[in-house]
């Protein structure tokens, strides 16, 4: 009988095919925690193939728990971003669920970079974790709350799903 299990789960294994990254028409959707010295809030994302190792995207993310000392209204705990990104999951030849992916993102609140990866248990789902950060603020105000929020480095740890 063990044996027998142990057939059945080998068998099984082989018949994934899980990929991270499949290149042109590619359609990924995250969804997870955002994690930051002044708030914590959730993030979303999706991203579309436009070739073999580019994608272009849209994410959003909302600031719930924020520090004490911040009084943020709807607009100071929302952010959406264009993003691009470089899938070299491929050319680092690492595994084919894995995918590494630094990029450029374009927000209400900056502009930055993020550098993340996803890994695939299936075809449909796996995880993510992904460091955003900003390389250009788009202002210096320290009294507008969105400063505090938006430009900072941030760690986003969720689920990852193919389209």
């Amino acid at each position: 009988m063990k044996k027998l299990l142990i057939l059945i789960a080998l068998v099984s294994v082989s018949l994934l095919n899980a990929q991270a990254y499949k290149g042109k028409g590619d359609q990924k959707f995250q969804v997870g925690a955002n994690l930051q010295d002044e708030a914590t809030g959730i993030t979303v994302t999706y991203d579309y193939g436009l070739g073999e190792n580019i994608s272009v995207g849209i994410s959003s993310s909302y600031a719930l728990g924020i520090d004490d000392r911040l009084d943020a209204d709807f607009g100071d705990r929302f952010d959406i971003k264009a993003r691009f990104n470089a899938n070299l999951g491929n050319v680092l030849n690492i595994d084919e669920n894995f995918d590494f992916y630094p990029g450029l993102s374009l927000s209400l609140k900056n502009f930055g970079g993020h550098l993340g990866a996803r890994y695939f248990f299936s075809d449909g789902f796996g995880i993510f974790t992904e460091g955003t950060f900003p390389l250009a603020k788009y202002s210096n105000d320290k009294f507008d709350i969105g400063y505090y929020i938006h430009n900072q480095f941030a760690i986003n740890i969720g689920a990852t799903f193919n389209l």
